[in-house]
C-alpha cells in the first residue's frame, strides 16, 4: 500500500490536473459559441451557392466554357486535410487521418498524391509519414479570416486549372452539436455536375452579361466560398471536441480523486491503528517485565 505522502501527492497532481481541465473546457466553449455563430450563418448562403454552381456546371454548353468542370480522370491527386493546431480534443484529429489514409489505399493508391494540410496536426502527421505535402498554408487558423482562407483557394483553383492536379478533394469534421463531429469527404474540383433527379427542375439560366463572364467571376468565387465553408465547418468542429473532452476529463479527475482520497483515509488508518498496536504492544511488555 503506497504512504500517505505518495497518495497526497497523487491528489495534488488530480487536483492541478482538473484545474486546467475547466479552464480549457470554459475556453472551448467560448471560442465554440463564436464558431457556431459563423458557420451556422455561412451554411444556407453556401450550400444555395453550391446548388447553382452545380446545376450551371450541368447545363448545355457549361463544360466546354467552365475550367473548373474539366473532368480528366485521377492521375494527380490533392487532398485538402482539414485538421486543429492543438490536440486534447479526443478523436478529432485522428478520425480524420485514419479516414484520409483509408481513402489513399483504397482509392488512390497508384495515382500521383499530394496533400495540402490545414492545420498544424495534419501538417507534422503527412510530413512524418513522408507524404508529399504543401507546407504554404497549414498555419490558417492562427488568424481564421476569409483573406488568408482565400489564398489558399486560389492556389487550388490555379493549380487545377494549370492541370497540376486532376482532381481535388476536401476531407474535414463536420461540426453537428457538441458531442458529434462527422468527417466528410467532398469532392472540390472538377465541380461536380447535379443529379438528374434533382436538375430535372433545374433552371434555363439567362446569362447577363454572359456565360464567359460568369465562369470568369462567379464560379471561382463560390469554389472560395465552398473551401472556406469547409475550415469553418471544422474549426467549430474542434472547439466542440475539445469542450466534449475536457468535460469528460475533468469528470474522470473527479472518480479519481475519490478513489484517492478513499485510498489516502484507509491509509492513514491503518497506519494510526499500527502505531496503537505498537503501543499497546511496548506496554504489555513492560508491564510483564
Amino acid at each position: 500500500m503506497a504512504n500517505l505522502k505518495e497518495v497526497k501527492g497523487r491528489i495534488s497532481s488530480v487536483m492541478s490536473t482538473q484545474q486546467i481541465t475547466k479552464a480549457m473546457k470554459m475556453v472551448a466553449a467560448a471560442k465554440l459559441r463564436k464558431a457556431q455563430d459563423r458557420i451556422i450563418q455561412m451554411r444556407p448562403y453556401a450550400q444555395k451557392l453550391s446548388e447553382i454552381m452545380q446545376n450551371v456546371a450541368s447545363s448545355g454548353g457549361a463544360n466546354s466554357d467552365n475550367p473548373f468542370s474539366e473532368d480528366r480522370g485521377a492521375s494527380n491527386v490533392l487532398l485538402v486535410v482539414v485538421t486543429s493546431d492543438r490536440g486534447l480534443c479526443g478523436a478529432f484529429n485522428s478520425s480524420v487521418f485514419k479516414y484520409t489514409r483509408a481513402l489513399i489505399e483504397e482509392k488512390y493508391k497508384g495515382a500521383t498524391l499530394e496533400i495540402l494540410p490545414i492545420g498544424k496536426k495534419a501538417y507534422e502527421f503527412f510530413k512524418k509519414r513522408k507524404y508529399q505535402v504543401i507546407d504554404q498554408y497549414y498555419n490558417l487558423f492562427h488568424n481564421l479570416n476569409f483573406d488568408d482562407v482565400k489564398e489558399a483557394a486560389e492556389f487550388v483553383l490555379n493549380a487545377f486549372e494549370d492541370g497540376r492536379y486532376d482532381q481535388v478533394e476536401i476531407i474535414y469534421n463536420e461540426f453537428k452539436n457538441v458531442a458529434t463531429q462527422i468527417v466528410r469527404n467532398e469532392q472540390y474540383l472538377p465541380i461536380q455536375q447535379a443529379d438528374e433527379s434533382e436538375s430535372k427542375a433545374a433552371v434555363d439560366y439567362i446569362y447577363e452579361p454572359s456565360m464567359e463572364t460568369v465562369f470568369t467571376e462567379l464560379v471561382p468565387k463560390s469554389l472560395k466560398i465552398q473551401f472556406y465553408k469547409a475550415v469553418l465547418e471544422s474549426n467549430a468542429s474542434e472547439h466542440g471536441a475539445r469542450m466534449t473532452a475536457m468535460d469528460k476529463a475533468t469528470e474522470n479527475a473527479d472518480e479519481l480523486l475519490k478513489e484517492l482520497r478513499l485510498t489516502y483515509n484507509r491509509t492513514r488508518q491503518a497506519a494510526i491503528t499500527k502505531e496503537i498496536l505498537e503501543i499497546v504492544g511496548g506496554a504489555e511488555a513492560l508491564a510483564q517485565a
